[in-house]
């Protein structure tokens, strides 16, 4: 299969950004980063020809254009490795796939990902929600880990992908994963991918 120019558009510290890049690393796709700080994509050019929402991450692959980062995770999948078991095609196991992308967009998002951009870059929001909604999240992501290896399978899916970094990320917002022994040998199963990248670290540092 012949592929087209692909451009990433995002930040080095947005986890959004780096669950896109660690599937186009997965994939051994090449792809052209471009960054996206928050100036960028307050102008009309980025909100007329990339997303008009004003976020990142956004993928251009030849004339398509794809904003969206679990969006654009389920295409890059579908496209580029139709048979692989990152998004599998049988509906149970495509269904506890989506179960995660779904925890990732909700819970995963509203909690630590929240608290870390409260703590970290001013975010104006509530860190006490963030904080009650990261601990219920750990706590169920703690019990289903149990005696698993990753989150939708017995092998890594786009569900992995989509959670881990923020999950990995919560200390910068104030959230511990001491507790959570499962949840951080997980992390450390992701961590161990071949293709694994790490975020760089966030301006404040993590306290204790």
């Amino acid at each position: 299969m012949t592929q087209a120019k692909i451009t990433l558009h995002g930040t080095a510290l947005s986890g959004h950004t780096h669950r896109v890049e660690l599937l186009l690393r997965a994939l051994g796709l090449d792809f052209d980063f471009v960054p996206a700080p928050a100036e960028v994509r307050r102008t009309e050019a980025f909100r007329t020809t990339l997303n008009p929402l004003g976020q990142i991450p956004v993928l251009q692959d030849g004339d398509l254009t794809l904003a969206d980062s679990n969006a654009i995770l389920v295409y890059l999948a579908k496209r580029y490795a139709p048979q692989s078991d990152w998004f599998p095609a049988e509906p149970v196991a495509a269904a506890q796939v989506q179960r995660w992308l779904s925890i990732a967009a909700g819970e995963v998002m509203h909690g630590p990902s929240i608290a870390r951009m409260i703590a970290q870059f001013g975010f104006p929001d509530d860190p006490a929600r963030a904080e009650r909604i990261a601990a219920r999240l750990l706590a169920f992501m703690e019990g289903h880990l149990a005696g698993r290896s990753f989150l939708a399978a017995e092998h890594p899916t786009l569900a992995d992908l989509a959670c881990y970094s923020y999950v990995a990320h919560a200390p910068e917002g104030g959230i511990p994963l001491d507790p959570f022994p499962a949840v951080r040998t997980w992390l450390a199963r992701v961590e161990a991918l071949p293709f694994f990248k790490p975020i760089p670290p966030s301006p404040i540092p993590v306290k204790g």
